[in-house]
């Protein structure tokens, strides 16, 4: 990437959390307030239930077995059951309603970042590593689970369990709650610095991860595969990976350990506390206080660990919840990206669409600080007819046909479809208006009629077989194992270059547009091939505007008009016949493709 070139793979900030991006999380759950209100009720009752069981084990302690009263010991034992029960009960309908709105998130969230990435301009794409886009959407939401799903809804719980407990302790008794609110301070105090040092680790190892997961898809595709096989490579690539993994391994211990130490210190205090109380009850005698009853003792201790479960959960919680925010951070860095092309507020829709395609001045650059592309194009293409653009390469010759289905937006000047602006146009309109057909064909790890289809999902198998038939495949689908059934496999590597590029003519054949862009679609091609999609290619483009970036020049001799490009500009125009008469850069172009002087027309 060139120093001056924008980025849009931002990292995330170090930071810690601001209100206004807590408050956009708390946000995704807006849309599930009346289930989560009926989560916070189950909470409550499960709550005060739970602290009921260490009175009712008091009262069997100090007054049914005393005193021999065998039908009150039994109501209280029944009773220490019917509160498990019921906690039970809550706790399962709570985690059914809380997963359930916490799944439906997690969906809301990764429509949200699939969708805005289905926005944004292709020289995102270009720039951004593809396992880098993929860690994000499935390691780094995937990593936010727990937190939409369980984690908030027990903070919840917990938070709720802590203040229950706190106030039937001192109902209890008032003195022993106290030295045992003593230790809690600790307790924050380690979650608040394992809960930083976890936050940071986890940054860094989503980081690295996103780079392991580039590296994997690079190196273990066909092409990847392939590339390191022939070049030697291959030793150097598991090199390359071990290293990246060992960098994993670090972050991982390291994250482990923080989280090792803090919950070693945090059960040291938890089994000292049972000691802590019944030393402090024995004191109290010494004292003269008032004693503390055997069944409030055992009550109070039971309540206790009742109580620093869920200040355990919270401190867990803490950290979770620490780790997940930097996931949060990341995946609305992706959501706070600028969308260039957007769809005007009134937009304009063309139910019949003629097909004149016009460029009017048009000024294009990457960015703002580096040379335009193109500068000062001005061609009208009109409906019907066909334009050739040829140049050497890095002209800006793909540069310019992009801009017609809006894959870039002008920086100067403008695009028109039978005179509207393309930047007026909604998007189903300019979909319909403009096919593409590029050097680079993409195919679905799906069967060859359904990648066909997704031209046009209603196309019946007749619209499929004549669209390959048109493109000269239909013979070589034929012979395949299962016909139109057959997959075509990851990238389409079952077939030959020559081959996918007819099926990418099929599939723009099928969608019929009245504009057609052929991004030197026959570069792939055989000479035997060529010809015949070429043919196919002519009678497809009879009566439709068709712009055509050309590799080969034999491909665009009967073209309407031919535009030369060099340095983002038309250095000549014409015919083919006027301009071989000019004998300038395209007669050269010409005679370096067939190796033949120029005549004259």
């Amino acid at each position: 990437m060139k120093p001056d070139e924008p980025t849009w793979n931002a990292q995330p900030r170090e930071d810690g959390q601001s209100p206004a991006e807590l408050r956009r999380i708390f946000r995704l759950f807006r849309p599930y307030r009346g289930r989560l209100a009926l989560v916070g009720l189950l909470v409550g009752a499960s709550s005060l239930v739970s602290v009921a069981s260490p009175f009712l084990l008091r009262e069997i302690l100090d007054t049914a077995i005393p005193q021999g009263r065998t039908g009150l010991l039994s109501l209280l034992a029944l009773g220490m059951i019917l509160t498990a029960v019921m906690t039970s009960v809550f706790g399962v309908v709570q985690t059914l309603i809380s997963t359930t709105v916490g799944q439906r998130v997690m969906h809301d969230l990764r429509t949200a970042v699939y969708t805005q990435l289905q926005r944004m301009p292709l020289a995102f794409f270009t720039r951004t590593r593809t396992g880098e886009v993929q860690s994000r959407i499935a390691s780094d939401i995937g990593g936010m689970q727990a937190t939409v799903t369980s984690t908030a809804t027990s903070l919840v719980s917990n938070l709720t369990a802590v203040i229950a407990t706190v106030v039937a302790m001192l109902a209890l008794d008032w003195r022993l709650t106290v030295v045992s609110l003593l230790l809690l301070p600790v307790f924050v105090w380690i979650s608040r610095r394992v809960g930083r040092e976890r936050k940071r680790i986890t940054t860094q190892r989503q980081k690295q991860m996103a780079a392991m997961a580039a590296t994997v898809t690079e190196s273990l595709s066909v092409s990847g595969i392939l590339l390191g096989r022939t070049m030697g490579r291959s030793e150097s690539l598991t090199r390359s990976f071990s290293e990246e993994s060992e960098r994993l391994v670090g972050l991982e211990v390291r994250s482990s350990m923080a989280g090792r130490w803090r919950m070693s210190t945090i059960g040291i205090v938890m089994a000292a506390m049972p000691a802590v109380i019944y030393w402090a009850a024995g004191m109290t005698l010494q004292t003269g206080a008032t004693a503390v009853s055997l069944g409030t003792l055992v009550a109070f201790v039971s309540l206790q660990q009742g109580l620093f479960r869920p200040v355990v959960s919270l401190l867990s919680t803490g950290v979770q919840m620490q780790t997940s925010l930097a996931l949060f951070q990341r995946i609305f860095e992706y959501l706070d990206l600028t969308v260039d092309i957007t769809e005007p507020e009134k937009p304009v829709r063309l139910e019949k669409i003629r097909g004149e395609v016009a460029f009017e001045d048009v000024d294009f650059g990457y960015d703002g600080k580096s040379a335009a592309t193109l500068s000062g194009i001005d061609v009208t293409v009109p409906a019907g007819s066909g334009l050739a653009v040829v140049g050497p390469t890095g002209s800006g010759k793909s540069t310019l046909s992009y801009l017609v289905p809006r894959l870039y937006d002008v920086t100067g000047g403008r695009v028109t479809i039978d005179g509207v602006d393309v930047r007026d146009l909604d998007f189903d309109t300019l979909a319909r208006a403009v096919g593409v057909v590029s050097q680079e064909t993409y195919l679905f790890h799906a069967s060859v009629a359904d990648n066909l289809r997704f031209a046009k999902p209603e196309a019946t198998d007749e619209e499929i077989e004549a669209a390959a038939r048109a493109a000269q495949i239909h013979d070589h689908i034929a012979t395949l194992p299962d016909g139109y059934d057959t997959l075509v496999g990851e990238r389409g590597y079952r077939f030959s270059g020559g081959e996918k590029q007819r099926l990418a003519i099929a599939r723009t054949i099928l969608r019929d547009p009245p504009v057609l862009i052929l991004d030197e679609a026959t570069s792939a091609l055989d000479t035997r091939t060529e010809h015949a999609v070429q043919s196919a290619i002519d009678s497809l483009s009879a009566g439709r505007t068709t712009i055509t970036i050309a590799h080969r020049l034999s491909t665009i001799r009967d073209a309407d008009q031919i535009i030369v490009l060099d340095g983002g500009r038309t250095v000549e125009r014409g015919t083919h016949e006027e301009l071989l008469a000019q004998d300038g850069r395209y007669a050269a172009l010409i005679r370096r493709d067939t190796h033949l002087a120029p005549v004259a027309p």
